[in-house]
């Protein structure tokens, strides 16, 4: 009995499964409120590991009935309104809660967090994000250099700047755990100043993302995460953007934009893609048929265990 494909074929079949109740709303699926298990897909994965020594049918029997109690369990879970009023990807769920009930359910301590611009700060600034169990949203400019509002339900945060003679360097951090089982997870609103180039590095468990970078001059982001969810759009300021992605369970959608020239490479191992407009070559990489010819390039590097990645072109 080959174990391995059969339990795969059961969490592909489960996530399958749910994503086509959820389209045809038979059911409603909140993947906030399943998150934070996913360390008993660990436990699993060691249960396994333990029985296929013994290569018995007995062991392979075991670990799929551990594997299908476990997707059991978060079938039931996911199908729980998360408390914090946001769903997977962060927005606000159905109106029929009622509002003074969500007033009143509020456990959260706002921070604000701010770094001045000067014309001597460089051309160049780098930005390092970290921090698990967060929503990390764009929301637009600032005369400031950068600014922070932050929701705060666990965990402590922290903003530092140093400063050379060519960069300067911003790091917005969280310690301990993002997540309070009674409250849900932490928002962060960033605002980020338009005039200097851009190098975005984050580095977070679970949570989500959505930075909309269409007027803003980034030259790298980096996503280094776990389960997690990305919406992620890029302009056309610069000759060259540098795109890379690490994930392990993560919903991960890419906008480039069409007069940009894109190729795309991939390591997605069972990962699901959908490169629309683009052509894939012999050497498996992904470019847009303007390519070539275009003076703005964005390269873009993924890489994922069991992932949804998407790119498109606006």
């Amino acid at each position: 009995m080959k174990t391995d494909r059969i339990m795969w074929g059961i969490v592909l079949l489960f996530i399958g499964g749910v994503l086509l109740l959820e389209n045809f709303h038979i059911i409603d699926f909140y993947w906030r409120s399943v998150i934070r298990f996913w360390p008993i897909f660990l436990i699993i994965a060691g249960v396994n590991i333990l029985f296929s020594r013994n290569k018995s049918q007995v062991g392979g029997i075991v670990s799929i009935a551990v594997l299908v109690v476990t997707l059991s369990m978060l079938f039931v879970k996911g199908q729980q309104r998360p408390n914090d009023g946001r769903n997977w990807l962060g927005d606000e769920l159905s109106a029929e809660i009622n509002t003074d009930e969500n007033d009143n359910d509020k456990k959260y301590e706002e921070l604000n967090f701010s770094e001045p611009y000067t014309d001597s700060l460089g051309k160049k600034v780098v930005l390092n994000i970290s921090g698990g169990g967060t929503s990390f949203e764009l929301k637009g400019a600032t005369d400031s250099l950068l600014q922070a509002r932050v929701q705060k339900k666990a965990g402590e945060f922290s903003l530092s700047k140093s400063t050379t003679d060519s960069s300067t360097t911003v790091t917005f951090k969280m310690k301990g755990k993002g997540w309070s089982m009674n409250d849900g997870g932490n928002d962060v609103d960033f605002h980020l100043n338009k005039n200097p180039e851009w190098d975005l590095h984050m580095n977070m468990g679970a949570g989500e993302v959505d930075f909309d970078f269409t007027d803003y001059k980034v030259r790298n982001f980096n996503f280094d995460g776990g389960a997690a969810a990305l919406d992620i759009k890029f302009g056309s300021l610069l000759p060259i953007t540098d795109v890379n992605v690490k994930t392990g369970i993560a919903d991960v959608k890419i906008s480039v934009p069409t007069e940009s020239g894109c190729r795309i490479k991939t390591k997605t191992g069972l990962s699901a893609k959908d490169f629309t407009g683009f052509t894939k070559l012999k050497d498996g990489t992904y470019e847009t048929p303007n390519y070539a010819s275009s003076t703005n390039k964005i390269f873009i590097n993924l890489d994922g265990g069991l992932s949804n990645f998407e790119v498109k072109r606006n």
